[in-house]
């Protein structure tokens, strides 16, 4: 097993440096002059970018100071963001670069034609000496073949230059546009969804029951206070009647993250918040992050249950917790509930679906998958979790995934923008 994963890890490296370089021949080389100042600024910026994404990584995953993971996060975790779509507009610009090319040689042909094939030399045959005429008064000089003529538009160095300049400035831009928007998303704050989810055995007095669902949060060396504060405002402002934090809240200690979590204490509702822990809260300590939400006014349901009158809401540990003892109990949280009442489970996976139908649950909340992302890595995504966003129904049991209100690694988001969704629940027999 671990002979697989040293394989894995080096075609995994392999394959980034090879990437890493076959954007720096298209982006660098091919656009400036040999050992001019912009081919050795370039490079530069190529061993930098990578550089300190693998010390933004390292130093979270080492537990490095805090303020040396802030310093080296915000550019680490960009660049690996950044190269993923400079990389990605590179391998469109080989399908630009012939047309272009082609272009150009159509505009440099005479008449803007195409240009045609090259006429054959034609050579004026000499005469030889004793046919030369006996009497002249001058001499004529003897003609010589043409020299062959290329199509060159192609074949031009500065042509070919050119053409690199424009495709590789159009990448970079491109590269930096997409991001650049990726990040404002993220750090605007969570845009609020509203998903109305009728439950059969849902009584008529809990009809339009709003509950406030938020993950992945994701609070840390890039995420802060700030962040926490305007997720904190945006769920208040839907004043839900009870709202659920599903996981990976942290990436990080209490003793640095505790001033960025001290926010979520001023969470609103009238049936209170409630916590369930995702994989990332056993990355950074799970016991202790319980500990400290309670200490701020969250109430964790750590495989419990609590009866919210009309129905019962359940809460289960992650399973990244059984590596930790402190895996899912679904039997603790939901085996001797009264059958005939509704079932509302937290659950941070949308893998752990399948538990939640054989105990007959009638609607999970889960986070996790982020929605992908960073296209086209909700492909990734989709084929790992049973559902990658929204509302689906499995059997008698609905489940909804919330694409998350942060972001990891990289502060930004393509083609999956974060959320906190307001989910109505409604009785069919209203």
């Amino acid at each position: 097993m671990i002979a697989v994963l040293v394989i894995a890890g080096v075609a995994s490296l392999a394959a980034f440096a090879g990437l890493h370089w076959y954007a720096w021949r298209r982006l660098v080389r091919d656009t400036t002059v040999r050992a001019g100042l912009a081919r050795r600024a370039g490079t530069a910026v190529f061993v930098l970018g990578p550089s300190l994404m693998f010390a933004a990584v390292a130093s979270e995953r080492a537990g490095a100071p805090f303020w040396l993971q802030q310093v080296l996060s915000w550019p680490g975790f960009l660049w690996m963001a950044f190269s993923i779509y400079l990389v990605l507009a590179v391998l469109v610009g080989e399908v630009v670069r012939p047309l272009l090319r082609r272009y150009l040689d159509r505009r440099s042909a005479p008449g803007g034609a195409e240009p045609g094939p090259v006429p054959e030399p034609v050579l004026v045959p000499t005469r030889e000496p004793d046919e030369l005429p006996t009497a002249t008064t001058a001499s004529t000089p003897t003609p010589t073949a043409p020299e062959p003529v290329t199509p060159s538009a192609a074949a031009d160095p500065s042509r070919r230059l050119f053409v690199s300049r424009v495709v590789g400035g159009a990448a970079a831009v491109a590269a930096t546009g997409i991001v650049g928007n990726g990040a404002y998303g993220v750090l605007r704050g969570p845009r609020v969804k509203r998903v109305t989810v009728p439950l059969a055995r849902l009584p008529r007095s809990a009809h339009g029951f709003r509950i406030a669902v938020v993950s992945d949060i994701h609070l840390g060396p890039v995420l802060g206070r700030g962040f926490a504060q305007r997720v904190v405002d945006t769920i208040n402002s839907t004043q839900p009647d009870l709202i659920a934090v599903v996981g990976d809240l942290v990436d990080g200690s209490v003793e640095d993250l505790a001033p960025a979590v001290a926010p979520l204490a001023g969470l609103r509702a009238r049936h209170g918040t409630y916590f369930v822990t995702g994989n990332h809260e056993y990355f950074s300590g799970a016991e202790p992050w319980v500990e400290h939400v309670r200490e701020i006014g969250l109430r964790p349901l750590e495989n419990a249950r609590v009866e919210m009158g009309t129905f019962d809401l359940a809460g289960v540990n992650d399973v990244t917790g059984e590596n930790y003892g402190d895996g899912p109990d679904y039997d603790k949280a939901l085996g001797d509930r009264d059958p005939a009442r509704a079932a509302v489970l937290l659950a941070h996976q949308p893998v752990m679906i399948h538990e939640a139908v054989k105990h007959g649950v009638d609607l999970q909340l889960s986070g996790h998958t982020h929605g992908g992302q960073l296209w086209p890595g909700n492909f990734i995504a989709d084929a790992a979790n049973p559902t990658l966003a929204g509302l689906e129904r499995y059997g008698d049991t609905q489940l909804y995934v919330s694409r998350g209100a942060g972001a990891w690694g990289p502060p930004v988001r393509v083609g999956a923008p974060s959320d906190i969704t307001v989910v109505e629940l409604a009785s069919k027999r209203a």
